[in-house]
């Protein structure tokens, strides 16, 4: 008999609840899930839009993940609704623009009165469980296990591990020696005690979602596998590492490694070149974590009857900031060329993301979907329609259902899409606070301290290299004025740039 590796019972202090099989708050079923299809929402941090194969990576090796594209849909106007980790969760998993949540700033994180997709799939039947990173608590309210998940492992306040491999931390923290709050510690992984050393998270949490999925494979259930990969630290299982460190003595780069960003908008350089080796291999650990899925869904008989959706968080880690004039040494993961910036701006570089979606039987293997705008906030009523479930536009108010288009239907969104980042970070990713909103093809930055504006034909300039905003002075006042009256609406938070000069 194998071993079960979901999480030991560690209590905590506000909820007499498990924190490995930890039960979700009681619900009432509002229809029986009973013969629908399994749901897995695959979710990668930190991971480029140009950072798989199938997208056109020459150094990143991503079999599995290609796989998927070749048996769904992969959509090529894939969108986050952030560009930032917490914030992009909180839009995935309440089907809300972050902004309207007061994410990031104002109130910052999840709240226990938010609605989520696991509480909706849950009351419908299904069995669910979160994996990974959460990056939502900043109370026991706001863990997993009180938001509709009835499992949880090794999800908490921690926005990465201080080190991949066990014990996923490198020292006790006071808090923890103070009896903090399990799962509240953003220097903790909680509910992974039991590995050894040379254990990688990665791999480890796979295992335990695989036992999920052997444990529920007779009824429905869904899975949100939220990797800590491909955040930094960069660490990754040496087998991997050696690979690409041989692969990249092989290849060429033509032009220089970096470039300065605009001055207009943001701070510090960008890389342009994909040859971090050790990044190279955690894309594949995580390529190998949907493998593994694959072949246990195959295994169990249930691979006709399980929709995956693969996404990730934010675009790649492709940008330093600068501090007086001098720009930041920290070492950079990606390039996420031909698309602009990366990770924390609202260029298409930090925010448009692979998309990539099989249905068993609904979606046309291997379609590229060029045509379609979609966004993480749309999975929270794409899953229910999926599920046969009664919708709850009162809560993703922000999502649509994108079943139409999966089905190879006519899709319209019929309605702009927003980002606000009003706590940008110029000495680290090198942006500053902006806004923008995208309506058709053309797409509209705002940096509202600075006075700037720009606009982009997204059809035709997908690396926002000809500002139009000169040459089209009323498309520009029309975004522009629909962008502050959506920020008014929902009293986005803002902040005076100041701090940042």
């Amino acid at each position: 008999m194998r071993r079960r590796h979901f999480l030991q019972t560690t209590a905590i202090a506000s909820a007499a609840t498990s924190f490995g099989a930890a039960k979700a708050k009681s619900r009432n079923k509002v229809e029986t899930a009973e013969g629908h299809p399994n749901i897995i929402l695959f979710y990668v941090d930190d991971l480029g839009w140009m950072d798989l194969g199938v997208q056109g990576s020459k150094f990143y090796e991503t079999p599995n993940i290609d796989r998927l594209a070749k048996e769904g849909v992969r959509y090529m106007q894939g969108y986050t609704p952030h560009p930032r980790c917490l914030p992009a969760r909180y839009g995935v998993i309440t089907g809300r623009f972050p902004a309207r949540g007061g994410v990031p700033g104002g109130k910052g994180h999840l709240q226990p009165e938010d609605r989520t997709m696991a509480q909706a799939l849950g009351a419908g039947g299904y069995k669910t469980c979160f994996a990974g990173k959460w990056h939502l608590a900043h109370e026991a309210e706001t863990l997993p296990q009180n938001m509709g998940f009835d499992v949880n492992i090794a999800a908490g306040a921690a926005g990465a591990p201080t080190t991949y491999f066990y014990p996923y931390r490198k020292k006790e923290t006071d808090k923890l020696k103070k009896g903090w709050e399990i799962g509240l510690d953003k220097e903790y992984i909680a509910g992974m005690e039991d590995g050894k050393d040379g254990d990688y998270i990665t791999e480890t949490m796979t295992t335990k979602c695989l036992d999920f999925i052997e444990d529920n494979s007779s009824n429905p259930f869904f899975l949100y596998l939220s990797h800590y990969g491909v955040h930094t630290p960069l660490e990754a299982p040496a087998r991997l590492v050696k690979k690409y460190e041989a692969k990249l003595k092989t290849m060429k780069f033509d032009g220089p490694e970096y470039a300065l960003v605009d001055q207009a908008t943001g701070r510090g350089d960008q890389k342009m070149r994909q040859d971090n080796a050790v990044y190279a291999a955690m894309i594949e650990s995580v390529d190998e974590s949907l493998g593994r899925v694959f072949q246990t869904l195959e295994k169990l008989g249930i691979a006709d009857n399980t929709i995956i959706a693969f996404t990730a968080d934010n675009g790649g880690l492709s940008n330093r900031g600068e501090t007086n004039g001098k720009i930041s040494g920290r070492p950079l993961a990606t390039s996420n060329l031909p698309l602009k910036t990366g990770k924390g701006w609202l260029y298409e570089g930090g925010i448009r993301e692979a998309f990539i979606v099989k249905w068993p039987g609904v979606t046309k293997p291997g379609f590229v979907n060029e045509r379609d705008v979609v966004v993480g906030s749309d999975l929270f009523p794409t899953f229910l329609e999926m599920a046969g479930l009664p919708l709850q536009p009162k809560n993703h108010i922000d999502g649509i259902s994108i079943v139409p288009s999966l089905k190879g239907e006519m899709f319209k969104r019929g309605k702009p899409v927003f980002w606000h980042s009003p706590t940008s970070r110029p000495y680290s990713t090198g942006d500053t606070d902006s806004s923008a909103v995208r309506i058709g093809d053309y797409k509209l930055l705002e940096w509202y301290n600075a006075d700037h504006v720009e606009l982009y034909d997204l059809s035709k300039d997908i690396g926002e290299q000809n500002d139009l905003s000169k040459k089209r002075p009323e498309k520009t006042a029309e975004m522009l004025a629909v962008l502050q009256d959506w920020r008014k609406e929902i009293n986005a938070h803002t902040r005076d740039q100041s701090w940042g000069k």
